[in-house]
């Protein structure tokens, strides 16, 4: 067989071909011509090499899909001395990532379309990977007034997302699900009722008390869910729960889900392989926001993967400043790097056999290219 191609095609054989989006795993090899997947397959194999092709022995290796991060603060625009688009997607590729969503929590937000333009100009002249920006659901992600949603996406936004910042008027959560469903626009919304979270650092219960933090309890999460879900409800607008860490909230959203509601969620790796006890002492790097669980909010999430009620994985990559970790627990910031580990933790949950390779390649992969309408994830 012969391929004509610019440049080189590239033929790995006897490889373990994961097919997330079937849920499937076989042996054989697979042909990328011009950077796309042209033929996969048992009958792909190192004598049926194409004349001219680079060959790459996998000596029965893993190959799937690369990642696809639906969460993660690159700083361009304004916080370039914790994160630029070049460091950031240089860690993404090192870790298997290669199609980056930023987020728009930036300085300023990105809530213009010239800010989405430079955004995607700097991709394309620093990232070494794709890279895909959400713009702010509101302006200035204040939740106040609704962004031009219509524009920013014609611009190149992928998802509406506040960041960190949950629109708390639930009247202006409305009107931008009733906007966004007339684009056909995703809203990322971050469910956390901040009032209720008050000063909390952690998780609310026995191990803050013991440490004598302030705790969040999980009924800040729940709350903001079931209100959002009576929204989506209401507007049969297409939304997407950024971070969900407790059973409260994940139930409501299978109810939603069960209902017909165009309602999807995801959570990070953080809240998947660790709890909150590995805090330890006052452990700042561990401080997140929303904050590591109770063991069993953490296994109920490994069964949220497995039964499909959580759709995605996340890294939500946060770098932050050492001067903003090294200081009390109670002071630090919130937020954790993740780009370059996602992959390597959550393969703990397969080697432990509480998550097949597939099923989870799958939450990081096809699952966020369905979500998001991106042609890569498979």
């Amino acid at each position: 067989m012969t391929v004509t191609s610019a440049l080189a095609p590239l033929y790995f054989v006897n490889a373990r071909l994961i097919d997330p989006a079937l849920d499937q795993e076989l042996s054989g090899g697979l042909l990328v011509v011009d950077g796309v997947i042209e033929d996969f397959g048992p009958h792909l194999t190192a004598s049926s090499a194409p004349r001219g092709a680079k060959v790459i022995h996998c000596n029965g290796a893993a190959l799937s899909p690369g990642l696809i991060d639906m969460l993660a603060f690159v700083g361009e625009p304004g916080a370039e001395h914790r994160e630029t688009i070049a460091t950031a997607s240089l860690a993404a590729a090192a870790g298997g990532v290669t199609t980056l969503i930023a987020s728009p929590a930036t300085m300023p937000a990105i809530d213009d379309p010239a800010v989405v333009d430079f955004v995607l100009r700097r991709a394309r002249d620093t990232g070494r990977v794709r890279l895909h920006p959400m713009a702010a659901l509101t302006k200035g992600r204040e939740g106040k007034e609704i962004a031009e949603l219509g524009l920013l996406q014609q611009a190149g936004a992928v998802a509406f997302f506040d960041g960190p910042h949950p629109v708390k008027n639930a009247l202006v959560m409305r009107r931008a699900m009733s906007y966004a469903r007339d684009f056909n626009a995703l809203i990322v919304h971050f469910p956390q009722d901040n009032d209720l979270a008050g000063v909390g650092v952690m998780n609310e219960g026995e191990f803050a008390l013991r440490l004598g933090l302030a705790g969040v309890p999980r009924e800040a999460e729940a709350i903001m869910v079931d209100r959002d879900m009576r929204l989506v409800a209401l507007t049969n607008a297409r939304y997407h729960a950024a971070i969900v860490t407790t059973t409260m909230a994940l139930e409501a959203i299978k109810t939603a889900k069960a209902q017909g509601a165009k309602v999807t969620c995801g959570t990070t790796i953080n809240h998947l392989t660790l709890n909150e006890n590995d805090i330890g002492d006052y452990r700042t790097f561990l401080k997140l926001n929303p904050p590591l669980r109770h063991e069993d909010e953490r296994l109920a999430l490994i069964e949220g993967i497995n039964s499909g009620a959580i759709d995605v994985i996340v890294s939500d990559h946060c770098g932050q400043d050492v001067e903003d970790k090294r200081v009390p627990f109670a002071e630090a910031e919130a937020g954790a790097v993740g780009l370059e580990t996602m992959l390597a933790a959550a393969l703990r949950l397969v080697h432990a056999e509480q998550v097949a390779l597939p099923k989870l390649l799958r939450a990081m992969t096809s699952r966020p290219a369905e979500i998001l309408g991106l042609p890569q994830g498979r």
